[in-house]
């Protein structure tokens, strides 16, 4: 009798411990999207509307409601830098979509690469790469540690396909608008796989020629938004990645590669970084109030879905792990806001520039001083530095000075500020010194007060500051080795990688700054 005491028990300690009967266990695949340009509040506007991928995703995973970006800018390249190594750009290097190079005295961006060469593109055209990125992914981790099976990035955009999947990446694929291909470099291969020269064969686009896009939950006779042929009575929806059309390219795109490069069925677990970019598109030309705005996220909710199902259906249902965030938000278009009696408005950043040139002129001598200016960034002319005999910490003292006396400018930092810590007092102090990494930052950046933005354009919207509407964003996970919930506290991007890399049993990647989300491991 207490053998058999004893064998009952020792079966329900291994069943109760056992990670397969739990559900828990290391996933032999991670789906890890990013939704371009995705504000939190999506989620929350339109839950309605939403019966596939996001549905799923907010019933049956962990879902935290205070998920923010804590670095300055919030911008593409930083968000997907961010999303799978959890490091701010301040360790990471990754400070910007681009920037000022002095040392070659041009501009560079974050994964432009002269020593490489784009395939499938226009034949000798330069690639690109990261390896300007400084630090690990979690791709990375696990290939270091043996336990990778194999990591590819997906997006429109070259950055967002590349800086998620990492250094040590087998693929990364983006689309070319010169030749409406799907690309990638050198740095990962010498020719395209064949599945991917059959797609590009195969003309993916031409799918799209003279189509609609229509309202996906309109009425019989609603007028369509645009369409994808020039003239006519409806408005020319410009190029597809601005339209839903360029998201089912990627859906399209990412079932490929399950599937021909069997995904989730190697010894090692494989990640498959997917960033959706039309939704960022479109965002920045029509903001966020935009009907169509609605629609494209009920459309990426739809093709979440259709993504998860054919996982399951390849791969087999409970062996996955999803998980699903954004890079950036989006600021209400200041016309929309005006409306609305809120603040906001458009400044002209070269306007600006001008004011601290001409202020830098009179006391220090003739220009030109400032040799790169965007989106409220400045970096000074070395040559005109050296020719004025000036000093630098001076002039960008005056300029900083200058600066601060220009209407709707919140706060100005420069270099010399962020290099002794300065300014970290509060959350948006402190979003900007993560954002500097000495080697690459400007002399000096200005910072809007919310809602204004450094456009001078007169319709459209952007992003990069570090308030609310801009950090504020989803994050998901949703597996079988994940505890669904819904999490009201503060976490970070930057958690997603350590929480990833405790799961997997992995080192946490090189430059992470986040935390383990402990609380919904299995």
């Amino acid at each position: 009798m207490k053998r058999i005491h004893r064998f009952v028990f020792t079966l329900l300690l291994t069943i109760l411990i056992s990670p397969c009967a739990s559900g828990a266990g290391k996933p032999a695949f991670i789906l890890a999207v990013v939704v371009d340009q995705f504000r939190y509040d999506y989620l929350t506007r339109f839950r309605a509307d939403y019966h596939a991928g996001f549905d799923r995703l907010l019933n049956q995973g962990a879902v935290f409601t205070d998920a923010r970006h804590i670095h300055f800018p919030t911008v593409t390249a930083i968000g997907h830098a961010t999303f799978l190594t959890g490091a701010t750009p301040s360790i990471s290097g990754i400070i910007g979509n681009e920037w000022y190079d002095r040392e070659s005295n041009r501009t560079v961006t974050s994964v432009s690469d002269e020593a490489t060469q784009l395939l499938g593109g226009i034949p000798g055209a330069i690639g690109s790469s990261p390896r300007r990125l400084l630090v690990s992914t979690v791709g990375d981790e696990l290939k270091m540690a043996g336990k990778g099976g194999k990591v590819i990035g997906v997006s429109i955009k070259d950055r967002s396909a590349i800086l998620p999947a990492g250094h040590m990446a087998d693929a990364a694929y983006w689309f070319d608008n010169d030749t409406n291909h799907f690309v990638t470099s050198t740095y990962y291969m010498k020719e395209l796989p064949g599945w991917v020269s059959a797609i590009n064969a195969e003309r993916p686009i031409g799918q799209y020629l003279g189509a609609l896009w229509l309202p996906v939950n309109g009425k019989p006779g609603d007028r369509p938004f645009c369409g994808m042929a020039a003239g006519g009575e409806l408005p020319y929806c410009g190029a597809i990645e601005t339209t839903p059309f360029g998201n089912e390219l990627l859906e399209a795109f990412a079932e490929r590669a399950i599937e021909h490069e069997n995904l989730g069925r190697h010894d090692g677990t494989d990640i498959l970084a997917l960033s959706f970019s039309a939704n960022d598109y479109a965002g920045h030309a029509l903001g966020p109030d935009a009907p169509q705005i609605r629609d494209l996220s009920i459309r990426t909710d739809l093709l979440l879905g259709k993504l998860m199902d054919f996982m399951d259906a390849q791969i087999g249902k409970g062996k996955s792990l999803v998980v699903l965030t954004a890079d950036h938000g989006v600021a209400p278009v200041p016309e929309v806001n005006a409306a609305r009696k809120m603040p906001g408005g458009r400044l002209d950043a070269a306007r600006y520039a001008r004011s601290i040139a001409d202020a830098l002129s009179a006391r220090f001598g003739p220009g030109p001083w400032i040799a790169y200016e965007a989106y409220g960034f400045m970096y000074l002319n070395q040559e005109t530095l050296a020719r004025n005999k000036a000093d630098a910490r001076e002039v960008r003292r005056l300029a900083a000075e200058t600066a601060r006396s220009l209407p709707h400018i919140a706060r100005v930092f420069t270099r010399d500020e962020l290099e002794k810590g300065q300014g970290a007092a509060d959350p948006v102090g402190r979003a900007v010194l993560r954002g500097f990494y000495e080697a690459r930052w400007g002399d000096l950046v200005m910072l809007p007060e919310p809602y204004y933005i450094f456009s001078s354009t007169a319709s459209g919207t952007t992003h990069g500051l570090p308030y609310g509407y801009d950090t504020h964003v989803p994050l998901i996970f949703l597996g079988s080795a994940i505890r669904p919930g819904v999490h009201h506290e503060r976490v970070a991007v930057n958690d997603i990688a350590p929480t990833l890399a405790a799961l997997l049993e992995i080192e946490t990647p090189s430059g992470s700054s986040g935390k383990i989300l402990s609380g919904i491991l299995q």
